[in-house]
């Protein structure tokens, strides 16, 4: 014979969570790292991270170094495709790893991604690199 279910205790609503705001960001004398996370299917990001940083220099930035990522370009890669991007970081370790070596070395103030990021990755990649790490999107957003 079965048991009958026991009633979770636990309240059955957990309590709103407010959404995460992003940070507002002034990059205006600023220097800064542009990180472009693109698809290989995607093949005029060259043009999209010279228009990106074009954005940044008409609000006051000095773009230092542009990194980007591209995935599926590569025979492993190709393979790759199919799986989730990290959603804690949106790139690779080891890119995180690389554009943490070059912020130190040209002593930039903020990361700023081409690619939107979510609050989780925001405040992830803040924690990783040792400085803000925002969108393009929200940089522009706080200008209007």
């Amino acid at each position: 014979m079965h048991q009958p279910r026991r009633r979770d205790r636990r309240s059955a609503r957990r309590p709103a969570q407010r959404p995460r705001e992003a940070p507002q960001l002034d990059v205006a004398g600023t220097d800064v790292v542009l990180v472009g996370y693109f698809s290989a299917k995607q093949k005029d990001f060259a043009a999209l991270m010279a228009s990106a940083a074009e954005a940044l220099a008409a609000r006051g930035a000095r773009v230092v170094s542009q990194i980007v990522q591209r995935r599926g370009v590569s025979h492993g890669g190709v393979k790759k495709m199919s799986l989730p991007r990290s959603s804690r970081t949106l790139l690779s370790y080891g890119k995180v790893r690389e554009v943490a070596a070059v912020c130190e070395q040209a002593d930039a103030g903020a990361v700023i991604f081409v690619a939107s990021l979510t609050g989780r990755q925001r405040s992830v990649l803040t924690a990783m690199l040792g400085r803000p790490a925002v969108s393009l999107s929200d940089v522009i957003a706080a200008e209007d």
